[in-house]
């Protein structure tokens, strides 16, 4: 999941753009406006949204507004011109995941982009996991990235336990995806840290086991 909602009225800003997020892998959607962009805005996008702010019609601010209705966990990056921060501290109190100064150095909106994209794939897997188990659906079948199963013919597990493992999973995810950064880890769960840590230790999980090397 690395779709990127680039909205953004100049075409000359948005081409730079777009050929920036390609040559980091990640997947421009373009749109010039906000007309082209709302249809794209929805609570299962699997991306995330970076914004003009000042654009002709219905503004970034309005594009705020809108993400925020449709999904309040959908992050959204604004940019803004230079000695506009006062704006841009407004999109932040308004629901804005972060906000950015143009023309910004191509690896600051990258490393911004890439949290904000953790950061939803991380909302987006807690999301399913809870609609699996709201469905009834037994969760031995959920897996790690080595391939952690069980066998067929293996007991299906009680639902504390079955709560239990897929906290876990959802721990290990999260920690892998934001490296080991155990705060960063903790506000991509809407954990206080305190809780979070908690949950480390009755899992038996160091976040400094997930830093790469």
């Amino acid at each position: 999941m690395k779709n990127v909602l680039l909205v953004e009225d100049d075409k000359a800003v948005r081409d730079a753009l777009a050929q920036t997020l390609d040559l980091a892998d990640l997947t421009p959607v373009i749109c010039g406006s906000f007309i082209v962009a709302k249809d794209h805005i929805t609570a299962d996008f699997g991306g995330v949204v970076l914004t003009d702010l000042r654009m002709p019609g219905r503004d970034g601010f309005h594009l705020l507004d809108y993400t925020q209705d449709q999904d309040p966990e959908l992050p959204v990056i604004v940019l803004t011109g230079q000695g506009d921060i006062p704006t841009a501290v407004k999109a932040t109190q308004k629901g804005a995941f972060d906000f950015l100064e143009k023309p910004c150095p191509p690896k600051d909106l990258i490393r911004v982009l890439e949290r904000a994209l953790r950061t939803r794939a991380l909302v987006l897997e807690n999301r399913a996991l809870k609609a699996q188990m709201a469905s009834g659906d037994p969760l031995r079948h959920v897996v790690t990235s080595e391939a952690d199963t069980q066998e067929e013919d293996a007991p299906i597990l009680g639902l504390a336990e079955q709560m239990a493992r897929a906290e876990k999973i959802l721990l290990v995810h999260a920690l892998r995806r934001c490296e080991g950064k155990a705060s960063v880890t903790a506000a991509a769960l809407k954990l206080p840290r305190k809780t979070f840590y908690d949950k480390l230790a009755r899992h038996s999980l160091r976040a400094e086991d997930f830093r790469p090397n």
